[in-house]
């Protein structure tokens, strides 16, 4: 399967990464480390999920992410729209209109994506009670 724009295809060496795989997330100079670091650090993956939902305004998009501040949230727009995952449309019109939604491979990413987030939200109830039983032990200690 040939990757976009004269990249490696797979069984081609990439720059950075291993020689028995076009790419490597484990290989530190590996470029496909760095898209992994947009998709699932704290603010992208939540960016991710959140557009599974729809296409959102920028202040929109704030709003379905509690907590992200707007520089944050413009970085994190930034490197998705970067690596291909998010489109972003500026709309000629007064006041000036942009919206964001995911591409077509940030949607099959952020579909991956929401299952893991799902299943943390349904993991939730052990994660808590050995959140409870590993802060009981090292009171104590």
């Amino acid at each position: 399967m040939a990757i976009e724009s004269g990249a490696a295809t797979a069984g081609e060496s990439t720059p950075g990464c291993t020689d028995d795989l076009a790419y490597d997330v484990f290989a530190r100079a590996c470029p496909s480390r760095e898209a992994l670091k947009h998709i699932t650090d704290r603010w992208g993956s939540l960016t991710l999920g959140a557009l599974l939902d729809g296409t959102f305004r920028f202040n929109e998009l704030r709003r379905r992410v509690e907590g992200v501040s707007e520089k944050m949230l413009a970085q994190t727009l930034h490197a998705l729209e970067r690596d291909g995952l998010v489109h972003r449309e500026a709309q000629q019109s007064n006041p000036p209109r942009v919206d964001y939604a995911l591409t077509p491979l940030g949607n099959q990413l952020a579909r991956q994506l929401r299952l893991l987030i799902d299943l943390v939200e349904d993991r939730m109830p052990q994660v808590l009670e050995a959140r409870e039983r590993y802060d009981a032990r090292h009171a104590a200690g």
